[in-house]
């Protein structure tokens, strides 16, 4: 029945007017000095500024953050002949399939594409060339399929002496969201990035994260909250905003995420009574995907991702998030691993029930996209008055915009 009730939601229902001039086209020259929503779970709102996060924040509990880093993903080549810009558009990753191999891979390498002005590249190679330590290189990219919209693209490169990593840092740009309605510039290569990226991997920033600064981690330091680290590679998919009627009709995109053992046994050894904040909705998919990943073990079903549906179907067994987190445990020690690597399709909207997170520092998000289900299911549906708060508010929106914080009811209210 729950799932039904999920699927019925209508997306219009989660729309809004968001004024073009309210959509920051770039941060704040100070990150920490951008605006701060804190949401209570009486509904009580307040306006603070994001360098006064340790001081809400309670000491004792642990801050969990993605640690992905952009890469340059976009590629533009000329077609031959007719001089066309043809672009291609990293998604993932397919040979190599793990991103840290095929960034290490020379030579060649495959990866699933977006591509741009298609009908001008019918057939034949694309290539540039691209200047590597001070040699060039010639990149070649050849179509070998396709996988819905997107397309198969097999790089190769003349010189196995270079990385795919080294290839697109060099050819490749910044992918900046397309509702900012401007090309990259050069800050973006830093501006665009968390203080804390370092696992190269996704096509977007987790842009909760944006607001960091040393100064802030300091100070959180010195209250006593525990940082924590994970990885979730952001997929293009993330943004986009649901195009069909009911939710039921929208397929949630796959992404990959990895998280240490340390971490999962930590959660679990804190049995509820440490608060888990979450750093922006990237980490909430990928803790509570954690969940429902045990869940799975425990049934005998776990074949390497969370179906979007699982969460809310019959055959759940509802454990507690102890027992889920000792299946994940027992499954890594069969398995000799230090990791739980796999791929999400979860879907969290409002009817789900959170199992691990307790607080979530989050962006402000486009109308109708599963981003602004997400926020609405934990704060209990009532997401239009705050975000009618932050618009009367002078609050700015989406990647380059302010940040909220959403206590949750079991999340402690004294700093």
């Amino acid at each position: 029945m729950k799932e039904n009730m999920v699927r019925d939601i209508k997306i219009a229902d989660y729309n809004y007017e968001l004024p073009d001039e309210r959509i920051a086209r770039h941060p704040l020259q100070q990150r920490d000095a951008c605006k701060l929503l804190v949401r209570y779970p009486d509904g009580k709102i307040e306006k603070r500024i994001f360098a006064e996060l340790p001081d809400i924040i309670p000491g004792g509990s642990m801050l969990v953050y993605n640690n992905t880093r952009v890469i340059n993903a976009r590629l533009r080549f000329q077609k031959n002949g007719n001089g066309s810009t043809i672009e291609i558009f990293c998604l993932e990753p397919i040979d190599p399939w793990e991103h840290q191999e095929n960034f290490a891979a020379t030579g060649k390498c495959s990866w699933l594409c977006f591509v741009g002005n298609s009908k001008r590249w019918k057939e034949g190679n694309l290539s540039m060339p691209v200047t590597v330590g001070g040699k060039q290189v010639i990149l070649s990219a050849t179509r070998t399929g396709r996988e819905g919209n997107a397309s198969k693209i097999m790089f190769s490169w003349d010189d196995d002496t270079v990385t795919f990593s080294e290839i697109i840092q060099a050819a490749g740009e910044i992918p900046i969201p397309p509702y900012l309605n401007r090309g990259t510039e050069k800050s973006d290569e830093t501006d665009y990035q968390t203080i804390y990226s370092h696992i190269d991997g996704s096509v977007a920033a987790p842009t909760a994260g944006l607001h960091f600064t040393p100064e802030v981690f300091e100070n959180l330091d010195k209250k006593g909250v525990k940082r924590r680290e994970l990885t979730l590679h952001v997929g293009a998919g993330t943004f986009q905003p649901v195009k069909s009627e009911l939710v039921g009709d929208h397929e949630m995109h796959q992404e990959f995420i990895r998280v240490n053992r340390s971490l999962i046994k930590e959660i679990a050894a804190g049995g509820g009574d440490t608060p888990v904040i979450a750093v922006g909705t990237t980490s909430v998919r990928t803790l509570e995907s954690l969940y429902h990943a045990g869940c799975l073990i425990a049934i005998g079903d776990w074949h390497g991702t969370i179906p979007q549906w699982f969460p809310y179907e019959e055959r759940h067994p509802q454990l507690s998030l102890a027992e889920s987190f000792r299946h994940i445990i027992d499954y890594l020690d069969r398995n000799g691993e230090e990791e739980f690597i796999a791929d999400t399709q979860l879907l969290i909207a409002p009817g789900y029930t959170y199992r691990v997170v307790d607080g979530i520092v989050t962006n402000f998000h486009q109308p109708q996209s599963t981003l602004l289900l997400l926020v609405s299911a934990f704060i209990g549906g009532d997401w239009k008055k705050m975000y009618d708060f932050a618009l009367d508010n002078g609050f700015r929106f989406l990647s380059y915009g302010d940040a909220s914080l959403l206590i949750g009811q079991s999340m402690t209210q004294q700093a």
